[in-house]
């Protein structure tokens, strides 16, 4: 920065409130973000605050006012001026523009930065690394015996899950019981493995719409039925049995 002095302005303006809330906006930005800042600040510093918000360099900053409703008011061209010996309220946006050269969203472009990157190589020689700290103390998947509990209870799971559904036949009438859910009735459209989340699921179309899909996630179809009628649940969830379809009282109308 060239011809800026940056600090903490500490005066107020007398008869109005110390600090003033304005969103910020910036020619090199799409966003506005709200702030608020002392009245006592001058221009000088105030712009110095905002490199932290919009990243323009303060010795590159044209400030403009506007009125809560968008309307310009006027130029804030005194870096010696105080920001309240403006006419700046609450609600007032403060408009950045850059004369830097640079370009409407350079700032925001994560794809431009430069990245560290360490071949895994490398990184699996280092001491001081979250890997190495995980082997030293056995943590997470460097804790053989935990890993190897962990597989033995994912399997006896599954086990338990496919035995639960190798009894839930498709076509059935069913009844799906969730803890904290009401009971919802229907027909059992699927049983088996499906590509969104591991493990055996049961798919039901519901009597009401009471679902989440039509039979298809992801892209793909596993049954049909007609919009939010359809959904999948865990085997552990589902009670085959004669439950026929609820009239709802529909029949009661004269």
């Amino acid at each position: 920065m060239s011809g800026v002095a940056c600090g903490s302005g500490a005066m107020s303006v007398v008869g109005t409130p110390a600090v003033v809330s304005v969103s910020i906006s910036s020619s090199l930005n799409a966003f506005r973000v709200l702030k608020r800042y002392a009245r006592g600040l001058t221009i000088a510093e105030f712009k110095c605050k905002l490199e932290l918000v919009v990243g323009s360099p303060a010795s590159c900053m044209d400030l403009e006012l506007y009125t809560p409703d968008d309307k310009f008011m006027m130029k804030l061209d005194s870096d010696e001026a105080l920001l309240g010996s403006y006419p700046i309220d609450d609600g007032c946006r403060i408009h950045v523009i850059d004369r830097s050269g640079a370009q409407l969203g350079e700032y925001e472009d994560v794809s431009r930065v430069e990245k560290f990157q360490i071949p895994d190589s490398e990184y699996e020689k280092r001491t001081d690394s979250a890997r190495s700290f995980l082997k030293r103390n056995r943590l997470g998947q460097y804790n053989e015996e935990e890993m190897v509990k962990k597989e033995a209870e994912l399997k006896e799971k599954q086990a338990e899950e496919k035995a639960l559904s190798e009894a839930i036949p498709v076509g059935a009438r069913c009844e799906v019981r969730v803890a904290g859910q009401p009971n919802k009735r229907g027909t059992v459209m699927y049983v088996g493995v499906a590509e969104f989340k591991p493990g055996y699921w049961i798919g039901i179309k519901y009597d009401e719409p009471l679902g989440k899909h039509d039979g298809s996630v992801g892209g793909k179809r596993y049954f049909e039925c007609q919009p939010k009628y359809g959904a999948f649940v865990k085997p552990q969830h589902v009670t085959v049995g004669d439950f026929p379809e609820e009239a709802y009282g529909l029949d009661d109308e004269m």
